[in-house]
C-alpha cells in the first residue's frame, strides 16, 4: 500500500510560482531538504519525493508524495508555522547522526580530523531558558510566542515541547504579565524567561523608552501580575520591577545569584555534561585560566582541581561569580576580572604559570584570545563552542601552533534546530 502523503500548510510565507516534483537528496545546513539544482524545501527528508512550489533555490512544500521511513509526526501543534524548530518531523537517531556528520564536515573544511565521541542529546521538555515575543492582544493577555518562519509575525503559542513543563504551565501567566507592556504602540517586548529553583526569572527588553517608558499604572499592573503568578523576579532591561525571591542556581559547590538576563546553558543536563567533561579534561592541572567564564559555569568545578583565574566581558557576571565564592567550600582559590577578551585578551605572558586554559566564547568565537593561547606555554586547552565554524577557525590557529585536537564531544541541547554545540580538548 502506498504510504499516506502528509501535508504541511505553513501560513507564512505565502508561496507562489511553478509547482515542481523533486527528489530530496540530503538535508542542508539550515535543516531544509535539498534536491538537485540545488533546491531547498523545508520539512522534507532524504529520499522523499515531494511537490514544491516556487522558483530559485528556496521553495515551499506543498505535499510529501512519498514519505521517508524516518518521518515522524511532529509533537508540536505549531510546527510548520513557528520559526523556532526545523526538524521535529525527523526520527531522533538519524536527526542526531546528521548533526554529528555536519560537525565533522565543518571541521574537515579546516583540514581537522579528530575523535568524535558519542553525542550528548537533550530531551524534550528540558529547556530552562526561552525568549518569548509579545504583541498586542487584549487588556488581560498579550499574544506571546515565537516569530513565524521568514516573517516578523508572531505565533501565539499554547505549548512549547522543548521547554520545561514549568515554563509551559506559566504561558497563560506570562501572557497576562506581558499585556501592560504594550501601552505604547512602538513597544515590541521580548520576555527572556529563565527557570531557576526559586521560580521563573524574567528579564524584559523592547519596551519603548523614548516616550518615558512604562507608566506608573502599567508598572503596578506588572508587579501585581508577577505576584499573582508567584514569579521569582521580573526586571525591565535589568532594572528590578518585582522581586519575591533571589533567582539562584547551583554551579558545582557554589550557589550563584543570577544577574538579570544572565547567560546559562540552555538545559541543566547539558550544563552538567559539559562541566563534567571539562573537569575531566582539566584533571591534574596546577593553574587554570577560565576565559569567557560568565557566572562560573565551569569556574567552580575547575577550582576544585586547582587555582583559577576567571575573566569575562560582563562585569555583572563577574560580580555574581565573586559574590558566590565565600559560600563555596573546597576551592583552591579563584581570582576574577571583568575584561574585554576581544580588545584585551589575556596575553601569553600573563599565562606563564597556567598549564590549562578553558574558553567558552559567544558565537563569534575567540580569535584574539586563541592567538594568545597559541603563543603561550599552556599545555592543554579546552574549547567550548556554540558555533562549529568559528570553533574550527580557532582550532586551526591552535593546531598550526603545535596543538593537536584530541577529542570532541558534540552536544545537542537546541533540540530540533540545525544547531549543535561542542567541547574539544587540545594538547601540545
Amino acid at each position: 500500500m502506498k504510504p499516506k502523503a502528509r501535508r504541511h500548510r505553513p501560513t507564512r510565507p505565502a508561496a507562489s510560482g511553478p509547482q515542481t516534483e523533486l527528489l530530496i537528496e540530503q538535508v542542508g545546513g539550515e535543516g531544509d531538504g535539498q534536491a538537485a539544482g540545488p533546491a531547498f524545501v523545508p520539512f522534507t527528508l532524504p529520499g522523499e519525493r515531494v511537490l514544491a512550489v516556487g522558483g530559485g533555490e528556496r521553495r515551499e512544500l506543498l505535499e510529501v508524495l512519498a514519505p521517508s521511513a524516518e518521518r515522524v509526526d511532529p509533537p508540536c501543534p505549531h510546527f510548520g508555522v513557528c520559526g523556532g524548530c526545523a526538524l521535529q518531523h525527523w526520527a531522533h537517531a538519524p536527526y542526531l547522526a546528521w548533526k554529528v556528520e555536519r560537525l565533522a564536515a565543518t571541521l574537515a573544511r579546516q583540514q581537522i580530523e579528530t575523535e568524535l565521541l558519542a553525542p550528548f542529546a537533550a530531551q524534550p521538555g528540558t529547556r530552562r531558558r526561552v525568549a518569548l515575543h509579545a504583541r498586542r492582544g487584549t487588556r488581560e493577555a498579550a499574544r506571546l510566542g515565537y516569530k513565524t518562519r521568514k516573517s516578523w509575525d508572531l505565533v501565539d503559542i499554547a505549548v512549547c515541547p522543548i521547554a520545561d513543563p514549568k515554563i509551559q504551565a506559566a504561558i497563560p501567566a506570562l501572557k497576562r504579565l506581558a499585556a501592560p507592556l504594550l501601552e505604547h504602540p512602538k513597544s515590541a517586548p521580548t520576555l527572556h524567561v529563565t527557570l531557576t529553583p526559586a521560580g521563573l526569572d524574567i528579564d524584559i527588553s523592547g519596551v519603548e523608552r523614548r516616550s518615558g517608558g512604562l507608566s506608573a499604572d502599567a508598572r503596578v499592573q506588572l508587579a501585581e501580575r508577577a505576584a499573582e503568578a508567584d514569579f521569582a523576579r521580573v526586571t525591565l532591561d535589568g532594572e528590578v520591577a518585582y522581586q519575591a525571591r533571589l533567582p539562584q542556581v547551583r554551579l558545582g559547590p557554589a550557589t550563584v545569584t543570577l544577574p538579570p538576563g544572565a547567560f546559562l546553558q540552555a538545559t541543566p543536563a547539558a550544563e552538567a555534561a559539559l562541566a563534567a567533561f571539562v573537569a575531566e579534561a582539566a584533571a591534574g592541572a596546577s593553574r587554570i585560566a577560565d576565559l569567557y567564564c560568565g557566572v562560573g559555569t565551569f569556574t567552580f568545578c575547575l577550582a576544585e582541581i586547582a587555582p583559577v583565574h576567571a575573566a569575562d566581558f560582563a562585569p555583572e557576571a563577574i560580580r555574581a561569580l565573586s559574590g558566590a565564592l565565600a559560600g563555596a567550600p573546597g576551592l583552591h582559590g579563584v581570582t576574577a576580572e571583568a575584561r574585554d577578551l576581544v580588545r584585551r585578551p589575556v596575553l601569553a605572558e600573563e599565562l606563564k604559570k597556567t598549564d590549562v586554559a578553558v574558553f567558552d566564547p559567544p558565537r563569534a568565537g575567540a580569535a584574539e584570545q586563541t592567538a594568545e593561547l597559541a603563543r603561550s606555554s599552556v599545555a592543554r586547552v579546552i574549547g567550548v563552542s556554540c558555533n562549529p565554524a568559528t570553533f574550527g577557525r580557532d582550532a586551526r590557529t591552535l593546531i598550526d601552533a603545535g596543538f593537536s585536537l584530541d577529542r570532541v564531544l558534540p552536544v545537542d541541547q537546541f533540540l530540533w534546530s540545525p544547531h549543535i554545540e561542542l567541547v574539544g580538548v587540545f594538547s601540545r
